[in-house]
């Protein structure tokens, strides 16, 4: 008996071991199509988030080629490109998005990471100083508390830099809609206004605010998912976090949250591989 439960144990060792090499070297294309009166032209968007230096291939040549494929307009980034770790190379996320910027317009949104490098020159030293260079060289759009106006589309893409106590682990602090309009402003009502807000924890207070949508990764899709029960764990170390991937709607409002592309925190998948999200904005 023993020995039977024993090759049972050892058979589900190496089938877990394999879904996780799996998962952590692969991605998938999830794609999502919104309307709204406020467009004026069709748009395809190509978003990315927690790439976390990873990279599909020599170059990332695999990521880059899935892309050229959907033909966006656009990429948009949705933070953590890079990882914050003290003398941390930021080059394989570099060669990514410049190989991007060669052949689409780039506008980037900051993650906690991102955030960490360029507000802690204390412990990260010029690190952040050398990417903000690197993005502006590049002719990436950098988004802090900023927006841009796409008038032929009928857009506005804002970026929103959360302070590092939005991302509290084991706790949330509160976001109040009068802190977003003083980093922000007030989003128009005559533009669909989108909100490159990483953290998607508050995508309520988004809504509230006024994004029409909200795009968000952070979470890394629950690291480990499950039937019907959906991501287990988030990099707050949070259970069963309720925002973990996919598309959410409050109101006229809506929230697409991207699974992410690499790993960090817990640098494990497991029934959940890297996904880049295509979103088409049409014209309702």
């Amino acid at each position: 008996m023993w020995q039977i439960i024993a090759c049972f144990a050892a058979a589900a060792v190496l089938f877990f071991l394999f879904v996780i090499i799996w998962d952590t070297h692969r991605f998938v294309k999830r794609f999502y199509r919104l309307e709204s009166p406020k467009i004026k032209k069709t748009v395809r968007l190509a978003v990315l988030a927690d790439l976390h230096n990873k990279e599909y291939g020599k170059n990332n040549e695999k990521l880059l080629e899935a892309i050229r494929r959907e033909n966006p307009d656009m990429i948009l980034i949705a933070g953590d490109m890079i990882v914050s770790v003290e003398g941390k190379s930021t080059e394989p996320a570099e060669r990514t998005l410049e190989a991007l910027s060669r052949e689409y317009p780039v506008y980037f949104g900051i993650g906690n990471h991102e955030y960490r490098i360029f507000h802690q020159p204390e412990v990260y030293g010029d690190m952040g100083e050398r990417f903000r260079k690197f993005l502006k060289k590049s002719g990436i759009i950098l988004l802090e508390n900023k927006y841009t106006d796409l008038a032929e589309y009928g857009i506005r893409i804002y970026g929103l830099d959360l302070p590092r106590s939005y991302y509290k682990k084991f706790r949330k602090t509160e976001l109040e809609t009068e802190t977003l309009e003083s980093m922000l402003g007030k989003p128009p009502k005559d533009r669909f206004s989108i909100l490159l807000a990483h953290n998607p924890d508050y995508f309520e207070s988004y809504a509230r605010w006024g994004a029409d949508l909200s795009l968000s990764g952070h979470v890394h899709g629950g690291v480990m998912r499950l039937p019907l029960l959906g991501g287990v764990l988030s990099t707050s170390f949070t259970l069963f976090p309720k925002y973990d991937g996919g598309i959410f709607r409050k109101g006229d409002a809506s929230a697409i949250v991207s699974r992410g592309l690499g790993a960090h925190t817990i640098p494990i998948r497991v029934f959940n591989p890297g996904e880049l999200i295509i979103v088409d904005l049409v014209q309702k």
